[in-house]
């Protein structure tokens, strides 16, 4: 199955991309707050400057007097370095400062009121404060403007120094939340983990219901999976009655025209017809052979997925095995002798039976009458060998690993009724145990050497 990338880093990018997003918003508003709280301090400071200053004018004998005085400078250098200019005026009449310091223009509309503006003077940006304050003098008021200027480089300064601050901040706060981003990516998709988790610890035959508690986005996978389950193993016991069935259905019929064959080929007396029926016979036992081998292996394949282990002595489970073939071997008076010492394992007693009942069918099948075939168990390096010799025509001359693979049959195996599945439910068996099996044909002598190799328990 073509994958899709990860859930969990499509999220983790996602909430980064988030992140990143509030960020770089946080460094603008930031940045921004900034600048209008360092213009308004400036604000607030020329405003009490001008102030201070408009507060000192005063009239003697009908002129309008002013004395400059220091604090309303000072406090203007308390929060920067920047140039300072003045003016002021009567009207037309420049009293003191800069003349050419620009002043608003609207100013009858805010007498006694501060007005601030931004402009340019002497080649840089100031911002200017001005207020207008009427002054009897003699017998008319006099409106008196003064006007106080300061450049903004200190402004621009302190708005850098804390955009670059709020710059850090931001960067320390995306990647905080990168990190709890994969933190929730992972906490989030960790209830889909342990359902995956709780479904691969399960055995291939383990098809019950899974009932765990889980999120409600996760309930319709969960029901869905259920459902899943549900159908397989339906499925499953479908196809194991099915093929039990068919065996059934197809042994008996088989049995039952190998017996009219038989009969048939007593009473025959020409020889065309007895051929005919011979070959009959022998294709009903290839059938019946087949049939039973197809079912066997079906079998394997289902028990093999969760062996049901129990402890097992080889011994007395080769005995049993030998005894069970001895009719078979009887009729071709071919003998089976065993030397076995004790020797235990954990595994399925009816897959280990069926595997040894091949290898001893195999044995007897291809060996010439009035032979031996061999078996000993012995314990050597924490594994048991079952090893099974015979006298017969070995493994031809293909290669020994195919014969293991389904429906493969040695080149000199014509004339003996067989399915090409002995060997590999012997395989399959071992397999699932945890050992293998060895094929390897006997030195200096006719015959077959096979070893079931099993882990000791």
């Amino acid at each position: 199955m073509t994958g899709t990338g990860s859930i969990g880093r499509r999220l983790t990018f996602l909430l980064a991309g988030v992140a990143a997003l509030l960020s770089v918003l946080s460094w603008w508003m930031v940045t921004g707050l900034a600048r209008q709280a360092a213009e308004r301090t400036q604000d607030n400071v020329l405003a009490a400057s001008v102030t201070t200053i408009a507060e000192t004018l005063r009239s003697e004998q009908g002129e309008v007097r002013l004395e400059l005085p220091y604090s309303a400078f000072s406090m203007l250098g308390a929060i920067s370095q920047d140039r300072v200019f003045y003016r002021v005026t009567d009207g037309t009449r420049v009293l003191t400062g800069y003349a050419d310091l620009p002043v608003p223009t609207e100013l009858e509309a805010v007498v006694g009121q501060v007005v601030f503006d931004t402009g340019e003077y002497s080649g840089e940006e100031v911002r200017m404060a001005t207020v207008t304050r009427l002054v009897l003098a003699g017998t008319q008021p006099v409106p008196v403007t003064v006007t106080v200027a300061q450049t903004r480089g200190g402004v621009a300064s302190i708005s850098a120094e804390l955009s670059q601050l709020a710059a850090l901040l931001s960067v320390a706060f995306f990647l905080v939340a990168v990190t709890l981003s994969g933190f929730a990516a992972r906490a989030s998709l960790r209830p889909l983990n342990e359902i995956a988790a709780a479904v691969s610890r399960r055995g291939p035959s383990d098809l019950r219901p899974l009932r765990r508690a889980a999120p409600t986005e996760l309930a319709p996978l969960m029901s869905s999976l259920n459902r899943l389950m549900d159908r397989l193993g339906q499925s499953i016991r479908s196809a194991e009655d099915f093929i039990a069935e068919a065996a059934h259905r197809i042994r008996t019929p088989l049995a039952t025209v190998r017996a009219q064959a038989e009969i048939a080929l007593r009473s025959a007396k020409d020889e065309d017809q007895k051929q005919r029926l011979r070959q009959m016979i022998r294709a009903v036992d290839e059938s019946s052979r087949s049939a039973g081998q197809l079912l066997d292996h079906a079998t394997v394949i289902y028990r093999a997925d969760d062996l049901a282990r129990s402890p097992i002595n080889l011994s007395d489970l080769v005995r049993q095995t030998a005894a069970a073939l001895e009719p078979t071997a009887s009729m071709k008076d071919i003998h089976l002798k065993i030397d076995a010492v004790p020797a235990h394992v954990e595994g399925d007693p009816v897959l280990l039976d069926n595997a040894l009942r091949n290898i001893l069918d195999n044995a007897i099948k291809y060996s010439p009458p009035e032979t031996d075939v061999r078996i000993s168990v012995t314990e050597q390096d924490k594994e048991i060998r079952i090893t099974v010799t015979d006298q017969g025509s070995g493994l031809g001359d293909g290669p020994v690993d195919v014969l293991t693979h389904r429906f493969q049959r040695g080149t000199n195996t014509q004339g003996i009724v067989g399915s090409g599945l002995g060997l590999t439910i012997v395989k399959d068996v071992l397999t699932a145990h945890g050992g293998r099996l060895e094929l390897e044909q006997r030195k200096g002598a006719a015959g077959t050497c096979a070893t079931l190799v099993l882990p000791s328990s």
